[in-house]
């Protein structure tokens, strides 16, 4: 490829799913070489396989990436190529290639095969190469694959791969009805919408030697190939839709920024260099080469990904973060009734959660105290905090909080005073009370919350508790 010749990169999903964080990757790899180059990003749906796909997952994988930031910027099609629209195109290609003599029709089923061979799994014998078959209703037609020679496949990501032409079997390109199989018209929208790189994951690299001898059987120079490695889980296994949390969608839901899921995926399997990881979009993609990503399997880490996101939270503006977090406060989310919801009280500890939320979803428990007539009881927490003077403690706390300044440093100096007085530190002494008001052993800052929940309230829970106990 020229220096001249423009930079055209594709993302082209096949709709059978949600959309896979792998294939996010591949996205954003694709969507940096693009925005580096002043290129073009090409999004192709390959939808042909009409039995798998559905629009709901069409459409799931549109908006996913528009949540990413990624979208169609082909100035000369508006929206996504559909794989579909383009049959009619796939059987004029394979007619060409027909012509040529490069193809030829073959009316070999797979129990002849097998006869001939002896065994089920050995590729096609080339039995019609030379037969000289028309076309009819139920004959495939297959690539005549060069009998000498080697398949070069050039990747900036795994330098040559060297294939024996001999070690490829003359594949189908067409089926018996006429239409094209994936290779074809694979090959044939990647030519005509001008693809000059090709960055997929690896597990396509084993059809590349026969995509680029499509490519140069119709006359075309193949694109530049990039093949990504596998995502692997902690286990080292390939992440797998039916083991795995493995869409994108889902942890969007979950409350993982858009940003968040950008940065981390842009590091499974390169990095920018100098020890830094948290960066902008825009200086990743300043600093990104897709030849210096590694051939290693990528381990992607939740944890690492949800401190990455943590990060992210901090980092929101007070207003931004009011904005993230509202899909969480109504229904399914909130446990409460819209009535018993309140903005304002919402507003004055939103500050404090911002400071210790991992995934935005989490705000939900956070909060969930302030907003509920009780608290969620949780048994874990209640038999962890209320161990043998627990009821003291309410007991004193209870007593002290009736009349002490509504406020959150008096509140803890009297909880930590009654702490002393019962041989125990603030932490010990706090537990219990943190259990009665809130339910839970962990949230937001105690002092701050007794004050935003207001004395009365506060009170009445303390009461609870110490009848309970």
């Amino acid at each position: 490829m020229s220096a001249a010749t423009p930079v055209r990169v594709r993302f082209a999903p096949s709709p059978t799913g949600m959309f896979h964080v792998g294939g996010a990757r591949s996205a954003l790899y694709n969507w940096a070489v693009a925005r580096q180059s002043g290129g073009v990003f090409v999004l192709r749906v390959e939808d042909t396989d009409a039995a798998r796909n559905k629009p709901e997952w069409t459409e799931g994988i549109i908006n996913a990436l528009a949540a990413i930031g990624i979208h169609q910027d082909d100035p000369t099609f508006e929206g996504p190529y559909f794989q579909s629209h383009h049959a009619e195109r796939h059987r004029e290609a394979a007619e060409q290639l027909k012509a040529s003599g490069h193809a030829y029709y073959c009316d070999c089923t797979r129990e002849q095969l097998t006869a001939r061979t002896g065994s089920e799994h050995l590729g096609y014998d080339g039995f019609c190469r030379d037969r000289g078959l028309a076309y009819a209703e139920g004959r495939a037609l297959r690539f005549r694959t060069p009998d000498e020679g080697e398949t070069v496949v050039k990747d900036v990501v795994r330098g040559d791969t060297v294939f024996p032409n001999k070690a490829i079997e003359d594949f189908v390109i067409a089926r018996g009805d006429g239409s094209a199989v994936f290779l074809l018209a694979n090959v044939v929208d990647d030519l005509d919408e001008k693809i000059t790189e090709v960055i997929r994951g690896e597990e396509h690299l084993s059809n590349t030697p026969k995509q680029q001898l499509l490519w140069e059987a119709l006359g075309a120079t193949p694109p530049v190939w990039a093949h990504l490695s596998v995502i692997v889980n902690e286990k080292r296994q390939k992440l797998s839709k039916r083991r795995d949390k493995v869409a994108l969608e889902d942890y969007l839901a979950e409350g993982f920024l858009p940003e968040a899921m950008v940065n981390y995926l842009m590091l499974l399997g390169w990095s920018p260099g100098e020890d830094e990881e948290i960066l902008p979009f825009e200086e990743l993609v300043r600093r990104f080469r897709i030849s210096d990503v590694n051939t290693s399997p990528a381990f992607f880490d939740i944890k690492k990904l949800t401190a990455f996101n943590g990060e992210y939270i901090r980092a929101l503006t007070p207003e931004q973060f009011l904005a993230a977090c509202a899909p969480y406060l109504t229904a399914p989310y909130a446990t409460w009734t819209p009535e018993q919801f309140d903005q304002a009280l919402f507003e004055t500890v939103a500050p404090l959660a911002q400071t210790r939320l991992a995934v935005l979803s989490e705000i939900t428990a956070n909060v969930d105290f302030l907003f509920l007539d009780q608290p969620v009881e949780d048994e874990a927490s209640w038999s962890k905090a209320m161990k043998p003077g627990a009821d003291a403690i309410l007991r004193d706390a209870r007593s002290a909080y009736e009349t002490a300044e509504w406020a959150a440093e008096p509140l803890k100096e009297t909880l930590l005073a009654i702490g002393e007085k019962h041989g125990l530190k603030l932490g010990k002494a706090q537990a219990p009370v943190r259990v009665a008001v809130t339910g839970r052993t962990v949230g937001l800052p105690l002092f701050e919350s007794l004050e935003a929940l207001g004395r009365d309230r506060v009170l009445a829970r303390l009461d609870a508790a110490i009848a309970k106990l």
